[in-house]
């Protein structure tokens, strides 16, 4: 296959999915078939019992550069509802997801980065949001979750104004949850998976939902905590002094 077609790649290993963001000719940016793409690919996974945490990331030295803005003068469809599609089946993945970012993370990239449950990034990284320098409106819900994240002061910077910002004010704003020094990010990320997919998926799946501030479904998970062992199977892995083999949901 062509190495500068642009597309979603993934792997699984090890209880970790992989979505790569693949299009190196224009520091891989989104094309309108990649964000249609995205949320059917996300559904797979999803399903998958071996997926116990995803990471998004970008091939090379990019995370993602935004758009392909050639795709916003197409006629048919509506870029900036595949895109909001796309980024909206991320924020509903069912697992922990981790954005690995390296290089710029601008516009598109910076809504799907957004829309993971953590950001690590790489220093030199650059991040921005650029509507502004399109006359687009950016969604209610992008604008929302950006809120969340950095607060309403630095969301308007980035929106007002589509200027980047550096790592360092990413990670003081909110915006990102660790910078690692140069050639450092993969092997942190590796780590830092490597312990959420060892950890009780029971206790993140809850935990996602009630960080979105959902307030109607604690009977839910206690009845689901109750019916899988896994609180007592961590009390006794703890006393026991060895590694505990969480069981929720069944069949994984």
């Amino acid at each position: 296959m062509d190495r500068t077609e642009s597309r979603l790649e993934h792997t699984v290993a090890d209880g970790v999915a992989t979505v790569v963001i693949s299009n190196p000719a224009k520091r891989n940016a989104m094309t309108a078939a990649m964000w249609s793409a995205l949320p059917g690919l996300l559904e797979r996974l999803a399903t998958d019992p071996a997926v116990r945490v995803l990471v998004l990331t970008g091939a090379g030295n990019t995370f993602c550069a935004g758009a392909d803005i050639s795709s916003l003068r197409d006629p048919a469809g509506d870029p900036q509802a595949l895109a909001v599609a796309a980024e909206e089946a991320l924020a509903a993945f069912p697992r922990p997801t981790l954005a690995a970012i390296r290089g710029y993370c601008v516009g598109g990239g910076s809504q799907l980065a957004a829309a993971c449950d953590l950001r690590f990034a790489e220093e030199g990284a650059s991040f921005g949001v650029t509507p502004a320098k399109l006359g687009i409106v950016y969604a209610a819900s992008s604008t929302r979750r950006l809120v969340a994240l950095t607060g309403p002061a630095t969301a308007k910077h980035l929106l007002f104004s589509g200027e980047l910002i550096d790592t360092a004010r990413a990670l003081r704003t909110g915006l990102v949850d660790e910078v690692l020094p140069a050639g450092e990010l993969d092997k942190r990320v590796e780590a830092y998976v490597r312990t959420l997919a060892a950890r009780s998926l029971l206790t993140q799946a809850a935990a996602k939902e009630f960080a979105t501030g959902r307030e109607d479904r604690d009977t839910y998970w206690a009845e689901q905590a109750r019916r899988s062992g896994d609180t007592a199977e961590g009390v006794a892995a703890f006393l026991e002094r060895r590694a505990p083999r969480f069981t929720w949901p069944a069949g994984l």
